[in-house]
């Protein structure tokens, strides 16, 4: 299986989660969207566990089949579209999780997250 990765799910595995660390290990590739990234670094400047997060997240970086999903222009048009849906529909959710969520549609994967709100999107495929 192809996962993108919520922060949720991250800390879930730093936090020694057996289902979380399975899914981790059993998935063909593992992906990071650029904001969880950057959601994690910023944990490490604020929370007391943020140095061990951040050491766990460098050798998680290092595995083969481990990959980090960055913004393109494709991705911004995937972005306007579910924002335009989710402002229609009256149902926001956080502007980090709509770029997971478009990362998730470009590159037809897996969201691996624990949030709820996802659910409001029918066409990408859930692993909570």
């Amino acid at each position: 299986m192809r996962i993108l990765i919520d922060t949720n799910r991250f800390i879930d595995f730093c936090s020694g989660e057996e289902e979380v660390i399975d899914t981790f290990e059993r998935a063909s590739l593992l992906v990071i969207p650029f904001v969880v990234l950057a959601e994690i670094r910023v944990g490490a400047h604020l929370v007391k566990r943020g140095e061990s997060q951040e050491r766990v997240l460098n050798e998680l970086l290092q595995q083969q089949g481990v990959r980090v999903a960055h913004s393109t222009d494709s991705t911004t048009h995937h972005y306007a579209g579910l924002y335009a849906k989710l402002k229609r529909n009256g149902t926001p959710i956080p502007t980090n999780d709509i770029w997971i969520a478009a990362l998730a549609v470009e590159h037809s994967l897996v969201l691996y997250s624990r949030d709820a709100h996802f659910d409001v999107f029918p066409g990408i495929a859930r692993l909570n």
